[in-house]
């Protein structure tokens, strides 16, 4: 049987998540700590030890206490290879598979490049972590890739299994939800998310993580070849039903400049 691993969010910054993947030996992976302290915290109080570091990608805000997290712990570091981040100790690849912890808890590198040129995703039994590649309802911007490479990075973690569980790095879902309706307003499963994710944001409560069936449902980003989406990047754009490079583009150049309406 192919073991499970626990998995525990570390709110931090403004809208940032950490996280930390446990087993049930009390062994502990953080994903993208960008902060030392409340990930020391969180592993005292869960009376956690601290095995490795993953990191997808090298913004500050995913990488800003892994110098001090692997020196105070004396962990490896498992990183694209990328000089902007300096501490890393082990490069990894697409399709390397990492070996942690408990038995049967492979997780499987995926390159997600878009973000960044080097952003990388890790894939394990019913979760990934995919930092600001994939967002609840929506999907990172393009600071150094291409729509070319965003979408087909999106294509590969939309094909992983419905149920798996989307651990992203940013609560951006009641923003990323106000441009989906502008697009895709006909959708059923986004008003119903929607619905819910105000409700969940009302109570002060997370909206992440997502799943993947979710994300297919309702996020404009993975339904570029939706008829909804075909027909808005047709109406408002001109872009032909076959061009789905050419739609994602007009979708991400419309996320970038989108204004949330008063009334939302």
């Amino acid at each position: 049987m192919r073991a499970v691993l626990r998995l525990i969010s570390i709110p931090a910054f403004d809208d940032n998540y950490f996280w930390l993947a446990t087993d049930a030996a009390g062994n502990a992976l953080a994903i993208d700590p960008g902060a030392d302290e409340p990930v020391t915290a969180a592993l005292a109080q869960h009376g956690l030890t601290l095995r490795a570091i993953l990191v997808t990608h090298h913004h500050h805000d995913h990488i800003g206490g892994v110098a001090s997290l692997r020196l105070r712990f004396q962990v490896p570091v498992f990183a694209p290879p990328d000089s902007r981040i300096p501490d890393a100790t082990h490069p990894v690849a697409d399709g390397d598979l990492l070996e942690f912890i408990e038995p049967g808890c492979a997780i499987r590198v995926i390159g997600t490049p878009g973000h960044t040129s080097s952003h990388v995703s890790y894939h394990t039994t019913g979760a990934v972590f995919c930092g600001d590649t994939l967002f609840s309802v929506g999907c990172g911007r393009l600071f150094e890739g291409t729509p070319e490479q965003m979408l087909a990075s999106l294509d590969t973690l939309a094909a992983l299994p419905d149920d798996t569980q989307v651990y992203c790095a940013h609560e951006y879902t009641l923003a990323n939800c106000a441009f989906a309706a502008s697009v895709d307003p006909d959708n059923p499963a986004l008003a119903q998310r929607i619905a819910e994710v105000r409700a969940r944001r009302a109570r002060l409560e997370s909206t992440v993580p997502s799943s993947i069936g979710l994300e297919r449902a309702t996020n404009p980003f993975l339904r570029v070849d939706a008829p909804g989406i075909v027909a808005w990047g047709l109406r408002e754009h001109g872009i032909a039903p076959h061009a789905r490079v050419d739609r994602f583009a007009a979708l991400r150049r419309g996320k970038d400049v989108f204004r949330i309406p008063v009334s939302w």
